[in-house]
């Protein structure tokens, strides 16, 4: 199959197209045609497609005809069995090495204590580990919802949380900016990002603050006899505190400097990821469609 070349952000309503498409999600069955969500790296659209048997699966990609009006109405379509995954799966923009490597040197320049580099080690000294991280996601749709999307926002919330604790003379600086930079491991079992994003069901079961805990419990029971118990209930503190309050998915509101600190980081970054995504898509000094997260609409 040749490079695709349309992408679903480029379709405008009214337009007859010829393109590929991946199938991200099934909503329902009626008078023989199936209703669906179908997209590419740069978006999905809901669309409408005569079923010609029963064997369109989610993962899929189809080559289609079709015209834009309420949905993307598809009048033929063919299955394809050759095609490049990074045509249909949003990735980050960076590349994901660059990513790792400024991780890498917040790591190495802030990281001194023994506790804190076992424990670093532990997860980033571990190549399935890093395998899964650098493919992760921080989100099925709210923010950071690409592959490497997960490094990214960790990288952000590690950059922040040292600007934080430094700024507000943090007594444990180094457990703030771990905390961050462990804050959301949970996310790579949490989310499949092979085909269409979605949740696990570990991920459906638990999320991601409770995966994150037992890895975190896994690493400390690696090396017992390392850590103290104060070093143990300060780092789990922050991955249990990120969200916030209770409201916010937290299992429990903040009651220390550090989990304010990666709290807040983690607060900025994903609404100002959001808020990127939202500028991609609005023209300047126009306002763009209202946002469920944001509570809002934004002036650009």
């Amino acid at each position: 199959m040749d490079k695709k070349k349309l992408l679903v952000s480029d379709i405008k309503s009214g337009e007859t197209i010829k393109t590929s498409l991946m199938i991200f999600k099934k909503l329902f069955i009626e008078d023989n045609k199936l209703f669906a969500i179908v997209g590419d790296k740069s978006g999905s659209v809901k669309a409408v497609i005569p079923l010609q048997r029963d064997d369109i699966n989610v993962g899929d990609v189809i080559s289609i005809r079709g015209k834009k009006a309420h949905l993307l109405e598809i009048a033929q379509y063919n299955k394809e069995k050759d095609f490049k995954e990074e045509d249909y799966i949003a990735t980050v923009k960076t590349p994901i090495d660059e990513i790792m490597n400024e991780i890498e040197s917040i790591s190495k320049e802030e990281f001194k204590s023994k506790e804190i580099i076992e424990l670093n080690n532990y997860f980033f000294k571990n190549e399935e580990f890093i395998n899964l991280f650098k493919k992760g996601i921080a989100g099925v749709s709210q923010h950071h919802n690409y592959r490497g999307g997960l490094a990214e926002h960790t990288l952000n919330v590690m950059y922040l949380s040292k600007t934080l604790a430094y700024r507000y003379d943090c007594r444990r600086k180094e457990i703030a900016i771990l905390s961050a930079k462990l804050h959301d491991i949970g996310k790579i079992y949490e989310f499949n990002t092979n085909g269409p994003f979605s949740y696990s069901l570990r991920g459906e079961m638990e999320g991601h603050i409770v995966i994150g805990i037992q890895m975190i419990e896994e690493a400390f029971n690696a090396n017992p006899w390392l850590y103290s118990e104060d070093f143990r209930e300060r780092i789990k503190g922050c991955i249990v505190q990120h969200h916030g309050k209770l409201e916010f998915g937290s299992p429990r509101s903040m009651n220390m400097e550090e989990s304010y600190i990666v709290h807040f980081a983690d607060y900025i970054d994903a609404t100002m990821n959001k808020i990127n995504q939202i500028k991609e898509k609005t023209e300047l000094n126009n306002w763009s469609e209202y946002d469920r997260r944001l509570e809002s609409k934004l002036y650009l």
